[in-house]
């Protein structure tokens, strides 16, 4: 059996009362929730950074394809830098 190391983490009243409640949900105890639910994301975040994957939440994902349709907004020092670049004065 695998040594296991203990891991201590501060929580406000309501992240506490979420957890109890998820827990109760799966019916198991806090910690075999919060150990089930960390380690499984941990490994799929170092999956991905191995893979250069990068996950995103559906409210992520519309933010970052607004944001890449959004026309772009220079700067007067880039817009004088495209009129030097073109020739013009």
């Amino acid at each position: 059996m695998a040594k296991t190391s203990p891991l201590m983490v501060r929580l406000d009243e309501d992240s506490k009362a979420y957890l109890s409640r998820a827990a109760e949900l799966r019916r198991v105890s806090v910690s075999d929730y919060v150990r089930m639910v960390t380690v499984s994301q941990a490994r799929r975040e170092v999956e991905d950074a191995r893979r250069n994957t990068i996950s995103l939440t559906p409210e992520e994902q519309l933010a970052f394809w607004k944001a890449l349709n959004a026309p772009p907004r220079l700067t007067p020092a880039q817009r004088e830098l495209g009129r030097l670049m073109r020739g013009e004065s």
